[in-house]
Parts: structure tokens; sequence; C-alpha cells
């Protein structure tokens, strides 16, 4: 069974987003850009919550064809325009979308379907409020976390109304990079 993967940037102080959903705070550099892109270039779905969805939406598809594309520009292009999207959303129609799913209720059963597919694992792109709703729902397998040197003191925490406690183990992929970001990989220890 295919496991959904959240792949988060987080600040030091477990915050997301800044308040009014600032990311300004995120490192990235070409070193950070070529080892995500190895990771997720063996994927072949991504999730996403709406607000990211059309934020992703409205830049990376004709990303790679503009002059001053980077070779960033021109991979990840490539591989956000041939990669299956899953969007958890209440109020995009699911009409004319390339390669795109709309889930807009009965988020377990069809996100557990959607998981039973063939394929690689499934990676949640950022979208706070979605991996909000599928910590409540229990769905979430993994945590690819990105953890960059800085406290935020304030913001959109990546874990918040949580239920029940989840225990993680800590896989031995952890990787720090010069640019002071550290990547931690969890898996969800479920009996």
């Amino acid at each position: 069974m295919r496991k959904i993967i959240s792949f988060m940037h987080i600040s030091l102080d477990g915050f997301v987003a800044g308040p009014n959903g600032e990311m300004d705070w995120i490192k990235v550099d070409q070193e950070l850009f070529e080892y995500a892109g190895k990771r997720i270039s063996k994927g072949n779905t991504a999730l996403y919550g709406r607000v990211t969805y059309q934020m992703m939406e409205n830049y990376w598809p004709a990303a790679g064809d503009k002059p001053a594309a980077t070779k960033h520009d021109i991979e990840h292009s490539a591989w956000y325009n041939k990669i299956h999207k899953v969007v958890l959303s209440k109020t995009i129609e699911n009409t004319g979308l390339t390669n795109t799913t709309i889930i807009s209720d009965n988020l377990p059963d069809s996100i557990n379907e959607i998981k039973q597919q063939a394929g690689e694992n499934i990676l949640l792109f950022g979208s706070p409020t979605a991996t909000h709703s599928l910590i409540q729902q229990d769905l979430i397998d993994g945590y690819w976390l990105f953890v960059n040197p800085i406290i935020l003191g304030q913001g959109i925490p990546l874990f918040t109304d949580v239920k029940d406690k989840i225990k993680l183990k800590l896989l031995p992929t952890t990787r720090q990079f010069t640019s002071g970001v550290t990547e931690l990989n969890y898996t969800v220890d479920r009996p």
C-alpha cells in the first residue's frame, strides 16, 4: 500500500508559515533544490490543499518554458506536469483539470482508495490546513521535514488539534545542509 509522506519546511519552533502565511523565512538554495528534486522525482502523485494547489498551478505548468528558467524550474516544471495531482477542496470543481483529482468529501475513504492504487508514495506538499485534516484522520504515514534555523514565535503550526499521540520513528536519512537547514525523516510508528 502506498503511503502519504508530508513534505514540509518548518521553523525550529514548529511553524510552517508566519501568522499571515508568510514563507519568506524558508532557506532554499541550489543544494536543497537538487537534493529535494532527486527525492521527489521518484514520486508520481502529489497531494495539495486548495491554496497550495492554486499557487502551484499559477507557476509550475509553464515555469520551465520561460526564457530565464533555471535548471530547477525546468526540472520541477516537467515533474509537476507529468505527476497526478490530488487536491483536497470543497470549492474547486473537478472539470477540465489535467491529471488532477479533487477530493471534496469522505476524506478517509477517498484517501485510502488512492493509497491502494499502484505507484510510489504520495507526497503531501505544504498545505497546512490539508495536513491538519489528514493528521486528525490518521492518514499521514510519514513526515519529511526541513527544519529551518529560525524561531518564528508565532504563525501556523504544523501540529495542531492532535487528538491522540502520534509515535514516530526517525529514519537514518537525516541530513544537514550548508544553509543550516536540517532534514528529518520520520515514519509513523503504528502498532
